[in-house]
């Protein structure tokens, strides 16, 4: 049965490492206010022992968000995730696609792809203690693995417990022989093999992630599946997000175009900056805002350079906006006129 969360997704920012952090969530909720955010994956145990405030802080702003949990002890699980729902998030999710090295020997991540029986404690065990969704993103399987018997394997357990909803990377993870960068484009993308558990469990609420590059490739998964995530392509061309609520929710859109975002955004950044951050560690998740508007590349090298010059504040953010108004002056006024 989904929870009413669900009853209200359809496009999701993925959970990216060492990119979506509190301050990219922020910018992207003034992109759009429908689209459900993810945390990067933090690991059980750190949650458990370490410094919760720095590991799960967030904004209000950031609602709707899920917090993403790497970890395979079903009790050290289940205690992480009751904090995590203390914490105020809106889900907590269980990350069995991860395929880094550092993951596997913890085994947790696309490891666990082997052990479905494991997962399914694990998430039995979260839900006992939590009254928000429980969810899982997964692979289609990993290494020699058949990935039509290993996800129904998967699939079929976690419905068993009451999984709120699966967020199914559509390729396998190959452990030995692929980097986790290789992970994200070598195996080959297989949306068939998604759309095919979807029909399968028409009941149980199927997302799908993976090479998604549009919102209007995404609206096309749409008429298979439940719910489509946006991972690199949210992240190196974030202005696609502001275009959500319109065209997937039927409702107005945060802004009309960049500039209102950035104004938007505007107070968060000084007040993160007042608080200690320096400009490159917020500014790094803007580099894509203006991607294919004249003027991005000084756009970019403003807020790339600039932003780590000793003593860089809020006037980055202006400088790198000169640079766009001036291409966009340059392409009014037109070609020079040559001289005979």
């Amino acid at each position: 049965m989904r929870t009413r969360l669900y009853d209200d997704v359809q496009l999701s920012v993925a959970p990216m490492m060492e990119w979506t952090d509190r301050e990219c969530r922020v910018f992207h909720r003034h992109l759009s206010r429908k689209a459900l955010l993810y945390t990067e994956m933090v690991a059980a145990a750190a949650v458990v022992h370490g410094d919760r405030e720095r590991l799960l802080g967030f904004s209000d702003i950031e609602h709707p968000l899920a917090c993403q949990l790497g970890g395979s002890d079903p009790d050290e699980l289940a205690r992480a995730a009751r904090i995590v729902a203390d914490f105020g998030y809106d889900e907590v999710n269980l990350n069995v696609g991860c395929p880094s090295d550092r993951v596997q020997s913890g085994r947790f991540g696309a490891c666990l792809m082997r052990e479905p029986e494991l997962v399914a404690e694990c998430v039995a065990a979260m839900k006992a203690v939590v009254d928000i969704p429980v969810t899982v993103k997964c692979r289609i399987g990993v290494d020699d693995q058949d990935p039509e018997p290993a996800l129904d394997a998967m699939a079929d357990r976690l419905v068993a417990v009451g999984v709120d909803a699966l967020w199914v990377h559509a390729r396998k993870a190959w452990l030995k022989g692929l980097s986790p960068k290789e992970n994200r484009d070598i195996p080959p993308l297989d949306y068939d093999r998604v759309y095919r558990l979807k029909q399968r469990l028409p009941d149980l609420y199927i997302g799908i992630n993976g090479g998604i590059a549009t919102l209007a490739a995404a609206e096309a998964h749409l008429a298979h599946v439940d719910g489509v995530m946006l991972g690199r392509a949210a992240y190196h061309d974030p202005w696609q997000l502001a275009r959500v609520d319109s065209r997937l929710h039927g409702l107005p859109d945060p802004a009309e175009d960049r500039h209102a975002v950035i104004e938007a955004f505007r107070p968060y950044m000084r007040e993160r900056l007042a608080a200690g951050l320096r400009v490159n560690q917020i500014a790094r998740h803007m580099l894509g805002l203006f991607h294919g508007v004249p003027g991005a590349r000084g756009w970019r090298r403003r807020m790339t350079v600039d932003a780590v010059a000793p003593g860089a504040g809020i006037e980055v953010l202006d400088g790198a906006l000169a640079e766009i108004a001036r291409a966009g002056a340059a392409m009014e006024r037109g070609p020079e006129p040559v001289s005979a």
